[in-house]
């Protein structure tokens, strides 16, 4: 499957509140991060919460985050990062 992104390249999560089952954390989106590794394509899952499965499979990519810039009174050490399942319709160029 052709990917939209690339394993290194910067991206920013969707600063957007949807209803509904939501797999994108709240704490993560509009921040950005680096595109870790690509980990498959695979069912979307906002929409087998509700029993679809119709639906083409999505691409799933891991993205790290600097945890700094995640949580603004973070007061680990600023190397601290954590890696995040993403699916690609949350993610944009950043």
């Amino acid at each position: 499957m052709k990917t939209k992104y690339s394993i290194g390249e910067n991206v920013q999560v969707l600063a957007i509140d949807p209803d509904g089952h939501v797999r994108t954390p709240t704490y993560v989106r509009g921040k950005t991060g680096i595109v870790e590794s690509y980990a498959g394509a695979f069912s979307n899952p906002e929409a087998l919460a509700y029993g679809n499965d119709d639906g083409p499979k999505l691409p799933l990519y891991r993205v790290r985050f600097q945890q700094t810039k995640v949580w603004s009174d973070y007061a680990g050490p600023a190397q601290d990062t954590m890696v995040l399942d993403l699916y690609e319709h949350w993610l944009e160029i950043a």
